[in-house]
């Protein structure tokens, strides 16, 4: 077998036993909603990483939230370290108590929301584009409030439905 083909099967086993889901946050914690961490402005930095690589990508956001009866739509602008901008907007439906469905611009299907208390669950799987290429990945995040209300949103990302890299980003009210 080739060096590289065995590099592959063996990053791809180990990739396989890390955790497709973060972790629940250590309490204790604030009761969080998705209204209390996005209703209004917000800025908060970032980072990307694919650990098996050593990819870092830094960015800093500012959201502005708005909730219309059972519609929460998030506007996102983004501002990544190499000078590239982007904007996204989430459109949340309430689906019941304690449950959103969403969508964004890149989203492949609808973005599953619940919320459990003291943390925030979202999946969703979104189409990546960068310059001409696509790549589908798949974010499991958990989001809460952490030290001086700062809502903080981990996320596992996984592509072919293995863990590929993490995102850590923070936000404070503007």
């Amino acid at each position: 077998m080739p060096l590289t083909r065995r590099s592959l099967l063996l990053g791809t086993a180990a990739l396989a036993g890390c955790a497709r889901v973060p972790a629940s946050p250590p309490g204790p914690l604030q009761p969080i909603t998705l209204e209390d961490a996005f209703v209004g402005r917000s800025v908060g930095a970032g980072v990307f990483r694919v650990p098996l690589t050593g990819l870092e990508r830094r960015f800093t956001a500012h959201l502005d939230g708005r909730l219309e009866g059972d519609r929460l739509t998030v506007v996102e602008d983004f501002l990544y370290d190499d000078g590239e901008e982007d904007r996204l907007t989430w459109v949340f439906d309430r689906a019941g108590p304690g449950r959103w469905t969403g969508r964004r611009e890149d989203t492949v299907g609808p973005a599953e929301v619940v919320e459990a208390g003291t943390e925030i669950r979202l999946s969703y799987v979104v189409d990546f584009r960068s310059g001409e290429d696509v790549t589908r990945l798949g974010f499991n995040d958990v989001i809460y409030f952490g030290p001086e209300g700062r809502v903080i949103n981990d996320a596992i990302v996984t592509r072919w439905g293995l863990p590929v890299g993490r995102v850590r980003f923070e936000l404070v009210r503007a």
